[in-house]
């Protein structure tokens, strides 16, 4: 007759060896959701992340105007992104860093790398980081970027219970990051040089050459002074407050001006501004009418002022117009809107414009041009095709064709007289003892030009 004990010992073995692989087999099921859980949890993360920083003005608007719970509770979030942000990012983390931990203990616990512990290591590190990235932050994001509405509409309420949950260590890091922006604001300053060299970089095929030309034009903007652009007194049409009121009509006949500047005596004393506007109801009038009566006060400026103080002094004080004195209290100039408006935008032509625009130049062939002395040098370089740059090294603080001749020679030249800059010449066609009139330049000849 057998011996029962030893069976049933044998049996209470094999028992206990199942019981060990259940809870073994239990214990890695358990692992492996929660990594999942874990995984998802970190997808989750980035997909917010993404999801709400790139709604576009147009997705923001909708959802502001929204009166659905889901959208109040984004633009609740949005409204301190910072603390947003940093909500997101400390779980992120948080949630990687359990995923590195717990992969690893399963990792060691249920495999034996021991005979090869350079397939472990790969394992590890290679797969499980593949993983992560790929499930956790990659897809995520490129599905976020796709649908950011959705995805944010879906995580906005987890997010708010989270943002209250991890709300001390999020501020913590908040403030921690502004510090680090104001030491930062201290110690760089982007320059308006870096602002123009990186719009001369850019070529990426959406912004064409007008529209740079208009921002590199801002950039330079708050650096022009009302001496640069101002019509010069030479150049300025301006009346005599003793003259009759039929002379007065004729120069306004033939200046086509809205705004005359009124002189007494000597156009050094400018008296105030007449508005043609405010004749109209007086055109009846004859000689012995007080039209000096309807003249404004004028408007006083620097020749150093700033043209971006200026504009905004425009717009507040209602007027269009500036007479530019010297230092000693003289009239240099008059400036307008017009002149301020063109420095970003370019050219402003109107019909007297039209009309007007080639007087100040004229086309011999393809590579000869006569200028008028007086020209701007913008504006050569515009009729030239020229970067409105090239002479700035020459011209010193000239801002006339005249000045960059007289930089060149260092003395009034007479006419007949020819200076070379660069490739350019330029040769003095009419000129008398007080002013250069008359300037031809020469282009440089370009390879398969006919000239």
């Amino acid at each position: 007759m057998a011996d029962p004990l030893p069976d049933a010992v044998n049996a209470l073995i094999i028992l206990n060896f199942a019981s060990v692989d259940l809870v073994s087999s239990a214990g890695l099921i358990a692992g492996l959701a929660v990594t999942i859980l874990l995984l998802l949890c970190s997808a989750a993360a980035s997909a917010s992340e993404t999801a709400f920083f790139s709604l576009s003005p147009s997705q923001l608007s909708d959802i502001r105007s929204s009166k659905a719970t889901v959208d109040k509770r984004i633009i609740y979030l949005l409204e301190n992104s910072r603390l947003l942000l940093a909500t997101i990012l400390i779980t992120n983390n948080l949630v990687n860093v359990g995923i590195v931990i717990l992969s690893t203990f399963l990792v060691n616990h249920y495999l034996d790398f021991s005979a090869n512990p350079l397939m472990g290591f790969l394992f590890q590190v290679v797969i499980i980081t593949a993983l992560l990235l790929l499930l956790g932050e990659i897809m995520p994001k490129v599905i976020a970027t796709r649908k950011p509405v959705s995805i944010a509409s879906m995580l906005a309420t987890p997010l708010i219970i989270v943002q209250k949950i991890l709300y001390p260590f999020s501020m913590l890091l908040v403030n921690s990051t502004r510090f680090v922006d104001k030491r930062q604001a201290q110690n760089h300053h982007i320059t308006l040089d870096d602002i123009s060299n990186a719009i001369d970089i850019t070529n990426d095929g959406q912004v064409d050459e007008e529209d740079r030309k208009i921002m590199k034009s801002i950039t330079r903007f708050g650096e022009i002074n009302a001496r640069e652009i101002m019509s010069p007194r030479v150049d300025l049409t301006v009346i005599d407050n003793a003259l009759s009121f039929s002379e007065v009509q004729k120069i306004i006949m033939e200046s086509g001006y809205s705004r005359i500047p009124v002189y007494n005596e000597t156009p050094d004393t400018i008296t105030g501004i007449l508005y043609i506007k405010d004749l109209l109801p007086h055109l009846s009038e004859n000689d012995t009418f007080a039209w000096e009566k309807l003249v404004r006060p004028p408007f006083f400026i620097p020749e150093n002022k700033p043209i971006n103080d200026l504009l905004q002094e425009f717009q507040e004080k209602k007027i269009h117009m500036a007479v530019v004195v010297d230092e000693y209290g003289g009239t240099s100039g008059i400036i307008t809107l017009e002149d301020i408006i063109e420095e970003i935008v370019g050219e402003i032509n109107d019909e007297f414009d039209i009309e007007a625009d080639n007087r100040f130049y004229s086309r011999v062939d393809g590579h000869n041009y006569i200028f008028e002395g007086k020209t701007s040098i913008n504006d050569m370089c515009r009729v030239l095709g020229l970067d409105d740059r090239i002479f700035d090294e020459a011209k010193g603080e000239s801002e006339s064709l005249a000045g960059l001749i007289l930089e060149l020679a260092g003395k009034m030249p007479s006419t007949g007289e020819t200076f070379n800059l660069g490739e350019f010449i330029f040769r003095i066609e009419a000129a008398d003892k007080r002013r250069i009139k008359k300037v031809k330049i020469t282009t440089p000849l370009v390879d398969g030009d006919p000239y």
